[in-house]
C-alpha cells in the first residue's frame, strides 16, 4: 500500500517509519528543506528510542522517502494523512491552521479519489472543517472528485512510541464510510494480528473526543495525586503509602497515580486546555479540567517552593545541581516541563544552575542558548560538586541508585529535593542527607513545614 503523511515531526515520523517497516511505501512531507534533507541521510530531529534505526533500515529498503514537493506527495497515495501540529492559541484553544493548509493543498492537487486521515490531534469538528475546505477546493476547480475525511488519533507515548504503535491497546477509526473502513483495516492488519478487535470503530466526531478525552483523563488521575501528595505533607502521611493503598483496588489500578513535579510535553497541557476551550465554545464550563489544569500548574512550583524553605528564602549566590531536564525519560522533549519553571525560578532569585540529562541537554541550551546562570554538565556526579543542593525533575533509570556517600560529600549542603520519590528517606538519612520529595515524611522543610500546619 502507498502511504503520504503530511508533517515529520514526533507523530509523521513514528506513524511513517512503522507503516514503512512492515512493507508500505510511504512518503514522509514537510516545508522544511533542511529537515527532509537530514531525514534523507538518516539524520533525525527528535529522540526517541530505536525510531533512527527504523528510518535508516526503510530509507535504505526505499520504502520511506522524503519530500517538500506537495505534487508529488498528492499524487503518491489514495491514503493522505495529516500529522501536522496543532499548537495551543492564546485562549488554549488548538491552532488549525496548519491542518487546514494541508488539506487545502491536497484539495488543490488531487485527481483521483482520497481517503484523508487526521492523525493530528485535533478539536471535535475538525473533520466536518477538512471536508468544507476539500470541497471547496474541488468547487474552485471545477471537479467532483470522491473523498472521505477520517479520523485515526494516535496514542503513542514518547519514549515508548514503537512498541505503542506496533503492539496498541487500540486504533480508533472515525468513519461511516465503508471503502474508508476496508482500506483503514488492510493498513493496519499487520499490527493487529493476535487480536482483531483491537479495531475500534465509531463515528468522527466520537474518534476526535476520545483522544481528548484519554489524555484528560490520565491527567486528571495525575493532578489527583499531586493534590493528595500536598495534603499528605501537611498531615504527616506518606503518598507512596497511599498510592499502594488505592492502587491495589482494580477499579483504580497503579497506572498513573505516582506522585510528581508535574506533568509536562506537548500533549497532556495542550490537550486538557484544549478541550477545556471546546467545552467553553460550547457553552459549558469544564470545571474539573480546569482544575486539573490548576494544580498541574501550581505543582510545577512545589520543588522550588521545598527549596526556598529549607534556604530561609534567600538562594543569592548559590548553585544548585539539577537532574533531569525532560519532562518524562526517554525523550529529550522540554516542552511544558516542569525542570524549565523550576530553573527559571532559581534564576530570578538569584541563584545559578548545573543541570545534567542524558539526551537534553542540546535541547535545553536551544532554550537558553545565552545564559550565563545556566552550566550543563556532563555527567550526573560531576554536576553535583560544590553545589548547595540536589534537586531532581525526571526519574531516568541512571539516577535510581546513585553513589549516596559520594554524592553527601559532593555537596555543600547534603540536601536532596527530590520531584520524582526515586529513594526511600531512611536509605538517604543513613548517608547524613536531607532527603525532601513530594508528599512523603521528611527531614528539613517537610517537617518544619508539618509542625507549622500541626501547631497553628
Amino acid at each position: 500500500m502507498k502511504i503520504t503523511i503530511y508533517g515529520s515531526g514526533y507523530v509523521g515520523l513514528v506513524t511513517g517509519a512503522l507503516i514503512a517497516d512492515v512493507g508500505n511505501e510511504v512518503m514522509c512531507v514537510d516545508v522544511d528543506e533542511t529537515k527532509v534533507a537530514n531525514l534523507k541521510k538518516g539524520i533525525i530531529p527528535i529522540f526517541e528510542p530505536g525510531l533512527d534505526d527504523v528510518i535508516k533500515r526503510n530509507v535504505e529498503a526505499q520504502r520511506l522517502d522524503f519530500t517538500t514537493d506537495m505534487d508529488v506527495a498528492v499524487a503518491h497515495s489514495e491514503v493522505q494523512f495529516i500529522a501536522v501540529g496543532t499548537p495551543p492559541g492564546e485562549d488554549g484553544s488548538a491552532d488549525m491552521q496548519y491542518v487546514a493548509a494541508v488539506a487545502k493543498t491536497i484539495s488543490e492537487r488531487m485527481t483521483d479519489r482520497k481517503i484523508v486521515v487526521n492523525k493530528s490531534t485535533v478539536p471535535v469538528g475538525t473533520g466536518d472543517m477538512v471536508e468544507k475546505v476539500i470541497a471547496d477546493g474541488l468547487k474552485a476547480r471545477g471537479l467532483t472528485h470522491p473523498y472521505t475525511v477520517v479520523s485515526n488519533p494516535e496514542f503513542l507515548k514518547e519514549g515508548a512510541a514503537i512498541e505503542d504503535f506496533m503492539k496498541p491497546d487500540r486504533i480508533v477509526v472515525g468513519t461511516d464510510d465503508e471503502h474508508a473502513a476496508d482500506v483503514m483495516r488492510e493498513l493496519y492488519a499487520p499490527f493487529c494480528r493476535n487480536r482483531r478487535d483491537r479495531m475500534v470503530f465509531m463515528s468522527r466526531k466520537s474518534s476526535e473526543l476520545t483522544k481528548y478525552a484519554a489524555n484528560s483523563l490520565l491527567a486528571t488521575k495525575i493532578s489527583f495525586m499531586n493534590e493528595l501528595s500536598n495534603i499528605a505533607d501537611r498531615l504527616g502521611a506518606d503518598i507512596e503509602d497511599v498510592r499502594v493503598g488505592i492502587g491495589s483496588d482494580s477499579r483504580i489500578g497503579y497506572s498513573f497515580i505516582y506522585p510528581g513535579c508535574g506533568y509536562g510535553g506537548s500533549c497532556f497541557p495542550k490537550d486538557v486546555k484544549a478541550l477545556i476551550a471546546t467545552a467553553r465554545e460550547n457553552d459549558y464550563e469544564a470545571q474539573l479540567l480546569q482544575s486539573v489544569d490548576a494544580v498541574n500548574d501550581r505543582q510545577k512550583h512545589v520543588l522550588f517552593e521545598k527549596l526556598m524553605r529549607h534556604f530561609d528564602n534567600d538562594i543569592k549566590g548559590k548553585t544548585f545541581a539539577v537532574w533531569g531536564l525532560s519532562f518524562k525519560p526517554n525523550t529529550d522533549d522540554l516542552r511544558e516541563a516542569p525542570s524549565r519553571v523550576l530553573i527559571e525560578a532559581i534564576f530570578e532569585n538569584g541563584g545559578k544552575v548545573r543541570a545534567y540529562d542524558p539526551v537534553a541537554m542540546k535541547e535545553m541550551r536551544h532554550f537558553y542558548p545565552d545564559e550565563k546562570r545556566l552550566e550543563l554538565v556532563g555527567t550526573a556526579q560531576d554536576t553535583v560538586e560544590g553545589c548547595d543542593a540536589l534537586l531532581i525533575n525526571t526519574e531516568w533509570r541512571e539516577f535510581r541508585s546513585p553513589n549516596f556517600a559520594s554524592l553527601a560529600k559532593s555537596l555543600n549542603n547534603p540536601l536532596v529535593i527530590d520531584g520524582r520519590n526515586l529513594f526511600e528517606p531512611e536509605q538517604l538519612k543513613e548517608h547524613g542527607l536531607t532527603y525532601d520529595c513530594i508528599g512523603r515524611p521528611a527531614q528539613g522543610a517537610s517537617a518544619v513545614l508539618l509542625k507549622a500546619v500541626q501547631t497553628a
